[in-house]
Formats: structure tokens, C-alpha cells, sequence
């Protein structure tokens, strides 16, 4: 999900409770008010933990990704280094091959 959307739907959400708590409350307004902050403190609680989880599934998959990676290339490596030698090897055979016919001309 979107950081921003998170925020925006979560700020969303507080805007509209508190508003809504302000004019349906039967209460006064010292307690309206409690109850509004203490929402507003679990609304902002729960915006940080959710926040936080994305950034460590975030996080999580970044690790995923670079150990991946890493793997990819070890293994590019690996077929770099099998493609030297059998370039090597060409070069040798066909060194001998040049050899083997000016030998056989004189």
C-alpha cells in the first residue's frame, strides 16, 4: 500500500472522528475533548506501528532483492570465467593447428 495513501486515509479517518465526536457528543466538553485527544494519540499510535511495518517489510525485501542479485552475479561470474577458458583453449588448438600446417608446408 502507499505510504501516502496511509497517511491521507489515516488523517482522514481522525479528521472525521473528532468531528463527528464534537457535534454527537452528550458529554461535556472537558471530557469530548479527552476523549478526542486520547483517540487522536491511538489514531497517531497506530499510523507509527503500521509506518513502521512497511518499513520493515521494506527493508525485508530490499535485503531479499540485493542477496538475489548477488547470487545472479556470482553466477554470471562463474560462466564469464568457463567462457575465458574455452576461449583459452580455442586459442591454444588453433596455435597448434597454425603450427601443425607451416610445419607441414616446409
Amino acid at each position: 500500500m502507499d505510504t501516502g495513501k496511509v497517511v491521507l486515509g489515516a488523517l482522514a479517518g481522525l479528521a472525521t472522528g473528532a468531528i463527528l465526536g464534537i457535534l454527537f457528543a452528550p458529554e461535556k466538553g472537558t471530557e469530548t475533548r479527552k476523549k478526542i485527544a486520547t483517540k487522536g494519540k491511538d489514531s497517531l499510535e497506530d499510523l507509527k506501528n503500521k509506518y513502521n511495518d512497511l518499513i520493515d517489510s521494506l527493508s525485508s525485501k530490499l535485503d531479499d532483492v540485493k542477496s538475489e542479485g548477488k547470487k545472479y552475479i556470482e553466477e554470471g561470474k562463474k560462466y564469464i570465467d568457463e567462457g575465458k577458458e574455452y576461449l583459452h583453449d580455442g586459442q591454444e588448438k588453433a596455435s597448434n593447428a597454425k603450427n601443425q600446417f607451416t610445419s607441414s608446408i616446409k
